[in-house]
């Protein structure tokens, strides 16, 4: 039996992101381990967004700020360029209007970060292709009738997004179970994909 629980894209990777000083909002922020992280090590003044109660008392115990939410109403609560990141760590799956939330992050964050699991992954493919069956496995530790995820997506369609939406790609950091590999490979290797988009504020910051 697959553990329920899915590897998280690495947070230290993700801190080594954020300037030092910087405001983060991170949307579906679960029990605030990300945010309080960033507080500790980047001296960051942090916010969480999430749905659930229960983990919105963890982050409180841990003195995150936190509201709740559903990030499928926008982010209408928020400026324009208001924070200096956005996040959305692993949750671009599981809402039901990615494209609008997308847009809403580059417009409030001067900087966007999004992270998913590459489901166009060779492990992903060959199970399709061999059993032809949907995937599970430690990436996707979910039967077809009870999985969180919403919207199946490859890194190829997360780039092609970003180019019909006009949001440019400042970066972009390709893991395969936690270990960096080349973009060139990255659309048939990677496990996990994570990107660095410019928000829509003039003087959003290309690092």
């Amino acid at each position: 039996m697959f553990n329920r629980r899915a590897e998280h894209f690495s947070y230290e990777e993700i801190a080594r992101l954020i300037e030092p000083g910087s405001s983060v909002l991170d949307l579906g922020c679960g029990n605030g381990e990300l945010l309080q992280l960033l507080r500790d090590t980047r001296n960051a003044t942090v916010r969480g967004v999430d749905i659930e109660e229960s983990m919105i008392r963890e982050c409180l115990k841990k003195g995150i700020s936190v509201f709740q939410g559903n990030l499928d109403e926008g982010l209408k609560e928020y400026g324009s360029g208001s924070y200096d990141y956005v996040i959305m760590n692993e949750t671009l799956q599981v809402v039901h209007q990615p494209v609008q939330l997308i847009r809403e992050m580059v417009r409030v964050g001067r900087t966007a970060i999004v992270n998913f699991p590459n489901f166009g992954n060779l492990v992903n493919r060959m199970q399709l292709l061999v059993w032809g069956r949907m995937p599970v496995n430690r990436d996707i530790p979910y039967q077809w009738y009870d999985t969180p995820n919403i919207h199946f997506c490859t890194r190829r369609d997360f780039v092609q997004l970003c180019r019909e939406m006009a949001i440019p790609i400042i970066s972009t950091i390709d893991m395969r179970h936690n270990r960096r590999i080349s973009p060139k490979t990255a659309n048939l290797l990677a496990t996990e994909c994570c990107f660095l988009l410019k928000g829509s504020t003039p003087d959003a910051p290309i690092v």
